[in-house]
């Protein structure tokens, strides 16, 4: 019995290992797969200022359109611009991997399961922590992932955003608080100091479009999962009454 135990803990090890999570993220989210019009924004940002680098090879226009409820002619006049794709056919990019690494030193990532590696956190977190930095080869930093090989293409929407010293009520490490106003002062601010064409709040709000979108595409059957999920608990609550009343008959007789 101990050795089937010992078997059983250690054949657990690598699925406890796949689920450490990352570190906690300086945003949080939490998608809302039945909010359609959301998905239907996100899908729309996503054509319009990701698609050009990153593909997703396993997601088809027409399934996201059937799922989010969009006509197949508004989904080829404003979402299609390649002339090589059509409405049923997957969401691939015209970009060729030995271009991409010339321009950017690496080749972007083919997005669809993206989500399920790094979860909506991170990818929150990330398309909102970009800020300006000359040091770097592409002129901006992410506070996320350090020296990212992209650049900031949400800038015309965010604006620029940079580093700043500001007072917060956050501790910051090696500091005491002021003894006025209990506040700390710190230099890791991000701070939008020339607008884009978005407020601060539907900014962030666009990125969580942006953000719903990608979990859907990392698992587009949980939307047919949560429709499906009701149905099912009525059947079980339905044919355990059933069964309840059939085994009451069945042992009338015995008792």
């Amino acid at each position: 019995m101990k050795k089937q135990l010992f078997i059983l803990l250690f054949a657990l090890v690598p699925f406890a290992a796949v689920a450490a999570p990352f570190p906690e993220q300086p945003h949080s989210m939490t998608p809302d797969l039945q909010d359609k019009e959301s998905l239907q924004r996100g899908m729309q940002l996503y054509v319009n200022y990701c698609m050009g680098c990153h593909a997703l090879e396993h997601q088809r226009f027409s399934r996201a359109a059937n799922d989010f409820g969009m006509p197949q002619e508004l989904v080829e006049q404003n979402l299609i611009f390649s002339s090589g794709l059509g409405f049923n056919d997957q969401m691939h990019i015209a970009m060729q991997p030995q271009e991409s690494e010339g321009w950017f030193g690496v080749v972007p990532p083919e997005l669809t399961l993206f989500n399920r590696l790094r979860g909506p956190d991170y990818i929150y977190s990330y398309l909102l922590s970009f800020y300006r930095d000359p040091s770097q080869p592409l002129g901006v930093n992410n506070k996320v992932l350090e020296a990212p090989a992209m650049p900031n293409v949400l800038e015309p929407l965010q604006g620029v955003q940079e580093m700043v010293c500001a007072e917060t009520d956050q501790p910051v490490a090696g500091q005491s608080p002021d003894p006025l106003s209990g506040k700390y002062q710190s230099c890791d601010v991000l701070q939008v100091t020339q607008p884009g064409s978005m407020e601060p709040a539907e900014f962030e709000e666009a990125v969580y479009d942006l953000t719903n979108f990608l979990a859907y595409v990392g698992e587009p059957s949980k939307l047919q999962a949560q429709a499906l999920a009701p149905k099912v608990l009525i059947f079980i609550f339905i044919f355990g009454v059933i069964a309840y009343l059939l085994k009451r008959e069945y042992w009338r007789d015995v008792h």
